[in-house]
């Protein structure tokens, strides 16, 4: 609370009234200011390189319609606002501000001056609400194909392909399509020459194994060195934050499994968090442990993924299958508890979905007996392996102070040196009860990469120890109304908790209006949802913050000079995913 007192009078101090229009209280806690845009550079700028301890991480940019929401007591009139939200690692501090946009398709100022990251969120912004950023180098959609009619997250466009008439591609929408993705070097400032070569363009993807799933990246390339890349993403774009706002608070629990589809119930705690801060629900101390369980399992397993597939890019056959073969093993656990694999959708609004069965304990300790063993096999064969070295060590280097300019987190950010992990440094649901170590690393090239996260899966065993060790008894649920849906064992005593289970499910819960966003350490890097309540059954604004997304804006910086093998090192060692980058 005093670090919340303390910026925000820095910043009334500094600037009047003129500028901050109006703090709003949310349930977060996160210090809300309303920025006037045209003192939003300044404000930015200030905030960034002049005060101690700076706010140096833009987070997340998003937008929100403000057209149809019916709560806004407090905060200026808007038909669209523009919301930043900022971080200061050193402060462990957030800070959220917005600016109030009037009119249909209303424009406002660039800062990608202030921060390069901005490029991708003001294009993602200026895609999803049709808002100009002014000052831009390059605003173009990003995630939806250019010739696509609207703007798919203002509340007027629709949100089924049943609202619609059937799609049908005739010849010309196909002719159109096509020459959109032609790639002409002038549309991103890039010089298809030089005064002594000939630059030459190569497509990478978008089916190429290196880009492990449907990415494009354009390289100009002088020889073999690459000049520049262009990441075009957009081909996994399933419109995911639109669904958030389409379904209930409870049936969107399973698309979200779907994001970083490699963490499983990772998603749903990020998801979760905000949701239950948002009702006011206790979670009971089995659900949290059942709960971190679970999640370190699924980074364990997210991380086998990454392991197997980057040796495979490295040029080693065999350690995708070993590591698949124990991904598999933790899977048998994770449906024997759930029932489900990949995607359980198993935690729920105030806890989980039922309590562990019979014989958990035995499973998951034999997992944990003998994981460690294939770990030290994989650092003999993989990490220590002189190939592997020699294509890893040294390549796509990175500073922390870069990391942070780019909004890079996880394992990532570690690799520098810089010690930030959310479950340290913010911790959720009971997370700071365990005792385990932060690695981290020292160069910040793809090797040190790779180390952390073959150390996060021995300090994530170290964790699911200490929850079979120590599992608390209690209630696998919270007893709270709005915990969805309430425990079945209830609703055969009386009718009306009967038809309170039965609308639970039906409609969902209605959470009380407001906004929150809790980011928690997931595999890859930190997830963010940020909710916003207008008082219904389903969010008025879901955004969803990823770390894929940041990620991928800053593989050209790291990627000039090097060759394309060089780039496939790179994109291995960076743990992205496509889901998980366009939603």
């Amino acid at each position: 609370m005093d670090e919340v007192q303390s910026i925000v009078t820095v910043l009334k101090n500094k600037f009047d009234t003129t500028a901050i229009l109006a703090e709003q209280d949310t349930i977060d806690g996160i210090p809300t200011l309303w920025v006037k845009q045209d003192h939003l550079k300044v404000l930015l700028q200030y905030i960034k390189n002049e005060i101690p301890q700076p706010y140096n991480m833009l987070y997340d940019l998003c937008g929100i319609d403000e057209r149809k929401r019916n709560h806004r007591t407090g905060q200026p009139a808007a038909d669209f606002t523009v919301v930043y939200h900022l971080t200061s690692l050193e402060r462990n501090h957030d800070i959220r501000l917005k600016t109030a946009l009037i009119g249909e398709y209303p424009s406002m100022v660039s800062i990608t001056d202030i921060w390069p990251c901005a490029d991708w969120y003001e294009r993602e912004v200026y895609d999803m609400f049709g808002i100009t950023f002014t000052g831009h180098p390059n605003l173009k959609r990003i995630l939806m194909p250019r010739s696509w009619k609207g703007f798919p997250l203002r509340k007027e466009h629709h949100s089924r392909a049943t609202d619609v008439e059937p799609f049908v591609l005739d010849e010309q929408m196909r002719m159109i399509a096509d020459d959109d993705l032609q790639f002409r070097p002038e549309d991103w400032g890039l010089q298809r020459q030089s005064e002594d070569t000939d630059f030459m363009f190569l497509n990478l993807g978008p089916q190429h194994p290196g880009t492990h799933g449907l990415l494009r990246l354009i390289l100009q390339l002088d020889g073999e060195d690459i000049v520049d890349v262009v990441p075009d993403i957009g081909f996994h774009h399933r419109g995911a934050e639109k669904m958030g706002e389409r379904q209930s608070w409870h049936t969107f629990i399973p698309y979200t499994d779907r994001i970083d589809y490699l963490s499983g119930v990772m998603n749903n705690l990020a998801y979760l968090l905000p949701v239950e801060k948002l009702a006011g629900i206790e979670i009971p101390d089995r659900a949290k442990v059942i709960r971190i369980m679970m999640s370190e399992l699924f980074r364990i397993e997210s991380h086998l993924v990454w392991l197997g597939t980057f040796a495979q890019d490295m040029g080693q056959l065999s350690p995708v299958f070993f590591t698949f073969n124990d991904r598999e093993r933790a899977f048998d656990i994770v449906s024997a508890i759930t029932g489900g694999r990949m995607h359980p959708s198993w935690f729920r609004i105030g806890g989980v979905t039922s309590d562990l069965p019979d014989g958990w304990q035995k499973a998951m300790q034999a997992f944990v007996d003998y994981l460690p063993r294939r770990l030290r096999e994989y650092d003999k064969v993989v990490i220590r392996n002189s190939i592997f070295k020699a294509r890893t060590v040294g390549i796509g280097v990175y500073t922390a102070e870069e990391a942070i300019e780019w909004g890079i987190t996880g394992p990532g950010l570690r690799a520098t040196g810089y010690n930030f992990d959310y479950r340290k440094q913010r911790p959720y649901s009971g997370i700071d009860q365990f005792e385990f170590e932060i690695p981290l690393g020292k160069n910040g090239d793809c090797y040190d990469r790779a180390l952390i996260r073959m150390e996060e899966m021995r300090q994530s065993l170290r964790i699911i120890q200490q929850c079979i060790d120590h599992m608390p008894a209690g209630n696998f649920k919270s007893d709270h109304p709005l915990a969805t849906p309430s425990r079945k064992e209830n609703t055969m005593k009386d009718i009306e908790t009967l038809i309170t289970h039965f609308l639970a499910v039906s409609w969902g819960p209605v959470i009380p209006v407001g906004e929150a966003m809790i980011p928690i350490e997931g595999a890859k890097g930190s997830n963010g949802y940020y909710l916003v309540s207008d008082g219904s059954t389903s969010a008025y604004r879901a955004r969803i913050r990823t770390p894929s997304f940041p990620h991928m804006q800053m593989v050209p910086l790291i990627s000039k000079g090097y060759t394309i093998p060089d780039l496939l090192a790179i994109l291995g060692a960076m743990d992205f995913v496509l889901a998980d980058l366009d939603r």
